[in-house]
């Protein structure tokens, strides 16, 4: 027995379902802290309670998402629309070697999660979904390849496998960061240098001010948004007919970044949403809607018999993580005060998400001191730099081992 929520239907439920995310992390401190996503808190206490009426009454409750691909559209070309090539190289050196680090880890997060996933006798494809897909990659990267792995690999629980995978990442990332900056500071008697962090934080307010929000200005956002939409889909269809293969999301990012690296450059006069706070709320608001409705529809009976693998495979890649943080990353990056915090930084985008990365930093820069250049390079690799090697390297690994 089953029961289909339409489209439109779908839509203002997931509405329902965000705000009440937003409520229970005001009011459960235990969710803030640990940096979990409001349509994280809510859409899973959703589909926990349909799994529960499902295995108690029978009754299936499913959703048409048909509105969610348009809203993943969206996020992604928002950050392409963000993504000018002269902010790209500010970051110098440390952006290159941390980007090359990032890179590496990619390959050696998806290594792990296929070893360890033959190793139990499962697919191979399951450890990939347990690596980069929903760890590196986090919720939104999971939610948009897992449908390919379900459709053009057989593997039909892939969307629940990537979404409890990249929300138990979550967890493991605000772990991760904090202690192994702690670990390092404490061991290498390491100290802040440069400005004070007064100076620091007074810097930061008064560059944080941006335009308000009024009809023009969110026109002028959804327009370009929507040329960066046209221009991916022109994309998606020329690589089609070469034989390529990538995600409308992926090529969605590729044509807002050249969109934004281009229009402005040859129309300065026109105003642009790049750092907006149209663009910015648009940007929340798709990946949330986006993220609760992917949340509240998934079929969690469907992996019972995973929890276990799923459990084995993260905990390697927990490991494997905390090492490859200490031994490479505060080795490449300096040795230094900088470093520990960017390895603060690096661990909590490596298993969850930019938010929990910047949240890992903030921690250790409010007891220890500022770190200006770990503020710079860590936000740029995890929101930029990470989809674009990530998608590549999944692209890759499928091609090997699907």
């Amino acid at each position: 027995m089953g029961v289909q929520l339409e489209s439109f239907a779908t839509f203002n439920v997931a509405i329902v379902v965000l705000a009440a995310g937003q409520w229970l992390n005001r009011r459960v401190p235990l969710l803030s802290a640990y940096n979990i996503p409001e349509p994280v808190s809510s859409g899973l206490l959703v589909c926990v309670l349909l799994a529960l009426v499902h295995g108690i009454w029978g009754l299936e409750v499913s959703f048409n998402l048909a509105t969610r691909d348009f809203l993943l559209l969206y996020f992604f070309a928002a950050i392409g629309l963000n993504a000018d090539v002269r902010t790209l190289l500010a970051g110098g050196r440390p952006l290159a070697l941390l980007v090359a680090l990032t890179a590496a880890y990619v390959v050696l997060q998806n290594l792990t999660g296929l070893g360890v996933a033959s190793l139990l006798g499962l697919n191979p494809l399951v450890g990939l979904l347990g690596g980069s897909v929903s760890l590196l990659g986090g919720h939104g990267t999971a939610i948009a390849w897992a449908p390919r792995f379900a459709e053009t690999h057989g593997i039909a629980n892939a969307m629940e496998i990537a979404i409890a995978c990249a929300t138990l990442g979550l967890v493991l990332a605000s772990l991760v960061g904090g202690p192994i900056a702690r670990f390092l500071i404490g061991r290498h008697k390491l100290k802040p240098r440069g400005r004070a962090r007064e100076e620091l934080e007074r810097q930061g307010d008064e560059g944080a001010e941006v335009a308000a929000i009024d009809g023009s200005s969110f026109l002028q956002t959804l327009f370009w948004l929507n040329m960066s939409l046209a221009a991916g889909e022109l994309l998606y269809e020329l690589l089609q007919a070469s034989g390529s293969n990538l995600p409308r999301f992926v090529c969605s990012l590729f044509g807002a970044i050249l969109i934004t690296n281009i229009v402005p450059r040859l129309l300065p006069v026109i105003p642009w949403p790049a750092e907006s706070r149209s663009l910015a709320l648009v940007s929340e608001v798709s990946l949330g809607i986006f993220l609760t409705m992917s949340l509240m529809s998934l079929q969690l009976w469907t992996i019972a018999e995973l929890a276990g693998p799923i459990l084995a495979i993260l905990l390697a890649q927990f490991l494997i993580a905390s090492l490859f943080t200490v031994f490479v990353v505060f080795l490449v990056m300096g040795r230094d005060y900088e470093a520990a915090v960017i390895c603060s930084g690096f661990g909590g985008f490596a298993l969850g998400a930019t938010p929990t990365a910047i949240a890992n930093m903030t921690s250790v820069a409010k007891r220890y001191g500022p770190a200006h250049r770990a503020f710079i390079v860590v936000p740029l690799v995890s929101g930029f730099f990470v989809d674009i090697i990530n998608a590549v390297v999944i692209q890759r690994f499928l091609t090997l081992f699907g």
